[in-house]
């Protein structure tokens, strides 16, 4: 029971990587794309519809980990509060800049609006990267399963470490460039004219820079947690997770050389999904583990509601994923295909 509960967490995390990464990634590239006021408000009509559906998925993650591992819920919301507030802001923020920026036809509205809108989606890019970070690196939790997270110490890795470090920076800079790429292609599907041209160019750049720094993380990613790869070897699900990352970037490189659009979107769904497929089954059952001592480490049974708990949620469940993903493939299916300048009505989404 525990570990299908975990599958569900990583479920839920996966998809909300994959769909807000698009908005995530496509925001950040608002000014790289579009040079002007109708261009930027393009990419704003390829994102409207969707971002907050998308944001769904975390409210989700955060209700199945209230739900089955209370226990890590409690131990993470305390230590990460400040990184918790920073991303709750952040979110704040770039729906009030996606949704009020149109309302009024002022060029100094418009560029504030669109400023704080990439400026949101940036920190967004960082803060998700570094808490993946945090989560593969460890955090400082004591015999009694608590720890604070200051903003940075030593910039070490080991034992009484802060939010940011050398390694958590790296992760941070790594997922901004990869959902950055992430929304490059899915604007190149859902985008024509000059702004496609743009977002294909500069997609077939970033991918490139994703492949260079996968290779560093995966090396950094050694010596923080030695016990990483072994761990990946034994899990069946982190070889599809492997699958998916190699099979990925086949996709994304050969979709962007012979211009099949979805073959690239494709694909970096399956390396986004890969990574952290391949991440999650490798630390299981390991959900926080400590810098200060592995055997302080919360597990996922050690933290995990009682199994009549996790029995009775495992009954409403899939009654809610069934509603969730139907209304994913209606809401896709509406607002598939190419947005275009005349269907903004520079009303807010």
């Amino acid at each position: 029971m525990v570990e299908t509960w975990y599958a569900i967490l990583s479920f839920m995390l996966v998809m909300f990587v994959i769909l807000d990464g698009f908005g995530i990634g496509a925001g950040m590239l608002q000014y790289a794309v579009g040079k002007t006021d109708a261009e930027r408000r393009l990419v704003i009509r390829a994102i409207g519809p969707l971002w907050s559906w998308h944001e769904v998925w975390l409210v989700s993650f955060g209700g199945t980990l209230f739900v089955a591992f209370p226990s890590i819920l409690a131990s993470a919301f305390a230590g990460f509060y400040l990184a918790f507030f920073l991303l709750l802001w952040s979110l704040v923020l770039r729906g009030v800049s996606h949704e009020v920026s149109g309302h009024i036809d002022d060029p100094l509205w418009r560029t504030g609006w669109h400023f704080c809108f990439v400026a949101a989606n940036i920190l967004l890019a960082i803060l998700i990267g570094a808490a993946l970070g945090n989560v593969v690196r460890g955090v400082p939790l004591d015999a009694r399963g608590r720890f604070t997270l200051s903003f940075f110490t030593n910039f070490g890795v080991r034992g009484h470490v802060g939010i940011l470090d050398w390694y958590t920076v790296s992760v941070a800079v790594f997922t901004m460039v990869a959902l950055a790429a992430h929304g490059a292609v899915a604007l190149v599907l859902k985008t024509a004219g000059p702004v496609h041209d743009r977002s294909e160019r500069l997609a077939k750049l970033l991918w490139n820079i994703v492949l260079a720094l996968l290779v560093v993380i995966t090396v950094e990613s050694e010596y923080v947690r030695p016990d990483l790869f072994p761990g990946m070897l034994r899990q069946p699900f982190a070889w599809l997770g492997i699958a998916g990352v190699l099979g990925g970037l086949l996709a994304v490189f050969t979709g962007l050389r012979s211009r099949q659009e979805k073959r690239s979107v494709t694909g970096s769904c399956a390396f986004l999904a890969g990574l952290m497929i391949a991440g999650a089954a490798s630390v299981f059952p390991v959900m926080l583990h400590s810098t200060l001592a592995p055997e302080d480490s919360l597990t996922a049974y050690g933290g995990a509601a009682t199994g009549h708990g996790l029995a009775i949620a495992l009954v409403w469940w899939p009654f809610a994923l069934a509603l969730s993903i139907g209304y994913f493939f209606f809401i896709h299916h509406h607002y598939q295909g190419k947005v275009k300048p005349a269907q903004d009505t520079q009303s807010p989404y």
